[in-house]
């Protein structure tokens, strides 16, 4: 069987040298822009059809113009197959390439090659593989089913059911043909060897079917990546642990060798060194500069956490960079931020389980408290919060919404001052992240606990000195961990009690009614007040809260707010809080993503550590002379 494709698209590769720290060599991060096969179609243009004559040229390019559209619609899921399709396509027809170029055959190609499904979006890379080497060079199905098995991992990222892609077999079966007769095969024999080992049991074949059939066709594309690949693995301990507990158990029943944790990472070049180099050179001149690549060697900061000078410095060094980020919003938004307050930041995805609005109900009840009391003593702070909603989830954007209204209300009411500031820094990336981390002293780690998987916000901010607040979720179990639980504010629900909760049988307007606060708060949102006097405005976050409330704010919000409390508390003792801050970064080694790619090389990819040796570069004869 051999593919006719309706229509091709060149793919053209577009390389970006990432260099390495303080060596001589680099490697290279290839990615690709899609373009027509035949830009312009003079035919077509002859006859009057100016509009079709560079059909094939928009057509194509749009493919790779704008990434994760709105898939709420027929033509947004069909762009993000095609996307998908597309960057998988290229990459491995290029590594085929190469290695053939080396090679003149394709039996030891996963010795050479490992490629990582990084969640979901790859996972076609299963059945793209096996139609090259079946279609285009001749394996039988044997042999490529062990080059793409021992070829492809699968790292998951999530635990959120809506995030494990599944695409319905008739937009399947239209767009990649081909693909799907493959998928089919790969389910059948997949399927065979299940039987054997569960027999009678079809149940069992139901959970682990590539095909989920209980209603309208899906191809389930993690199942896919897990089948097609050798090595199964979460990003962070709890995560791992959950993934084989809930929504991989019956993979991990199956192939429980395939499993293992390798927690997420971040490189202390850019978020330290780059991002942050007024800390990083403080830390420099106490303890040198072995630990931008030795991130365990910051456990050399601990003994300086009770030496009064340096813990100065540091506070020294701390306020001057949250004088930047103060400058910088006054910039952006016109929002005049005290330095001298806490800086409360949120940066992240909007979701409503990493929940933002849990945030949002806290700063309205120090509102609440302080239009109450006018003289209330509180602990000044700065709300930061950032990130972008996807396209199609408007609770996602009302949650924006709900943010900058209640900015416009607090930031504007003198009975507040700048005790209070709301900001919702715009347009928010990873570049302006190097901005925000280390000005940040408190760290919004809030999500529900059991939906998060790991988390690099979180190390990135206790890398840069932030304490954080956050339930045990995701990495901050193993964050709280390494920093020591009297150096992280702890709150919330457990996993196990979230469970217990939902299978009890939660009811939210059960907590609305018995603390007089939290409604004041929800009353006063539902009023209209935050949004001129249109109640119906933030009605469907407040009936989300009241009535449904899936992912619990308000059972965990009197812990938060108790929590909060004691932050406010703590903050009021400067040495004390810096001292934690200190040793916060003192002990965030285990988090560079070093180690974390390290794990990869051995456990996963079997990639040994490539020694290059080049000589100094020679300005006399402005050449690199290659060591035999």
């Amino acid at each position: 069987m051999c593919w006719i494709p309706e229509y091709e698209v060149k793919g053209i590769p577009y390389d970006t040298p990432i260099l390495g720290y303080k060596v001589n060599t680099a490697n290279t991060m290839r990615l690709w822009r899609s373009e027509a096969c035949e830009s312009f179609d003079f035919n077509k243009f002859n006859v009057g059809d100016y509009y079709g004559a560079v059909d094939e040229k928009i057509v194509s390019e749009n493919l790779t113009k704008v990434l994760y559209p709105n898939d709420e619609h027929l033509q947004g899921k069909e762009l993000r197959l095609q996307q998908q399709y597309f960057f998988v396509s290229c990459s491995l027809q290029d590594m085929i390439r190469l290695h053939l170029a080396q090679s003149d055959s394709l039996d030891n190609f996963h010795e050479k090659f490992a490629a990582q499904l990084n969640d979901t979006h790859p996972a076609i890379a299963v059945a793209e593989l096996m139609r090259l080497l079946l279609d285009e060079h001749n394996f039988d199905w044997e042999r490529a089913w062990k080059i793409t098995q021992n070829t492809l991992g699968y790292t998951n990222h999530t635990l959120l059911p809506e995030a494990l892609e599944k695409w319905s077999v008739g937009l399947f079966g239209y767009l990649l043909p081909r693909h799907l007769e493959l998928i089919y095969e790969i389910n059948r024999r997949f399927l065979n060897q299940v039987r054997i080992i569960y027999p009678n049991n079809h149940q069992k074949l139901a959970n682990l079917s590539l095909i989920d059939d209980s209603g309208e066709k899906y191809v389930r594309m993690a199942h896919l990546a897990c089948v097609g690949s050798h090595e199964i693995n979460g990003v962070a301990a709890l995560h791992s642990k959950l993934l084989k507990e809930t929504v991989l158990k019956d993979f991990y029943e199956l192939f429980p060798e395939k499993f293992s944790n390798k927690t997420n990472g971040v490189t202390p070049r850019r978020w330290m060194v780059l991002s942050n180099p007024r800390l990083s050179k403080l830390i420099t001149e106490k303890i040198g500069d072995r630990w931008i690549n030795h991130l365990e060697e910051l456990k050399q900061l601990e003994p300086l956490a009770d030496n009064p000078e340096f813990r100065q410095q540091w506070q020294d060094t701390k306020l001057a960079i949250k004088q930047e980020l103060a400058d910088y919003t006054r910039q952006k938004t016109g929002i005049e931020v005290n330095p001298n307050s806490l800086f409360d930041v949120q940066v992240k995805r909007i979701h409503e389980y990493k929940r933002q609005h849990l945030n949002v109900l806290h700063i309205v009840t120090l509102y609440n408290r302080l239009k109450q009391n006018p003289r209330l003593d509180i602990t000044p702070r700065t709300f930061f919060f950032g990130g972008k909603a996807a396209p199609g989830y408007y609770m996602a954007k009302l949650i924006i919404k709900l943010i900058t209204s209640v900015g416009d209300i607090v930031n504007n009411d003198p009975d507040i001052g700048d005790r209070l500031k709301v900001v919702f820094l715009p347009d928010y990336n990873v570049t302006f992240g190097q901005r925000v981390y280390p000005a940040a002293e408190l760290s919004e780690q809030i999500s529900t606990a059991g939906k998060e998987a790991s988390g690099t916000g979180n190390m990135k901010f206790s890398l840069n000195g932030a304490l954080t607040i956050g339930t045990l979720d995701g990495a901050n179990v193993e964050i709280r961990e390494e920093v020591g639980a009297e150096n992280f504010f702890l709150f919330g629900l457990t996993t196990a009690e979230v469970e217990a909760f939902k299978a009890e049988g939660y009811n939210p307007w059960d907590y609305y009614h018995a603390n007089a606060e939290l409604k004041a708060v929800i009353d006063l949102i539902a009023s209209g007040f935050f949004s001129c006097g249109n109640a119906n405005l933030f009605k469907p976050i407040v009936d989300n809260l009241v009535y449904e409330d899936p992912y619990l704010l308000l059972a965990d919000y009197q812990l938060y707010i108790e929590c909060q409390d004691r932050v406010g508390k703590a903050y009021q003792d400067p040495d004390n809080w810096t001292r934690m801050s200190i040793l916060n970064v003192a002990r965030m080694g285990k988090f560079s993503s070093d180690r974390s790619i390290q794990e990869y090389c051995e456990d996963i990819w079997d990639a040994k550590a490539v020694p290059i040796e080049l000589e100094e570069y020679s300005q006399a004869n402005a050449v690199l002379q290659v060591k035999n």
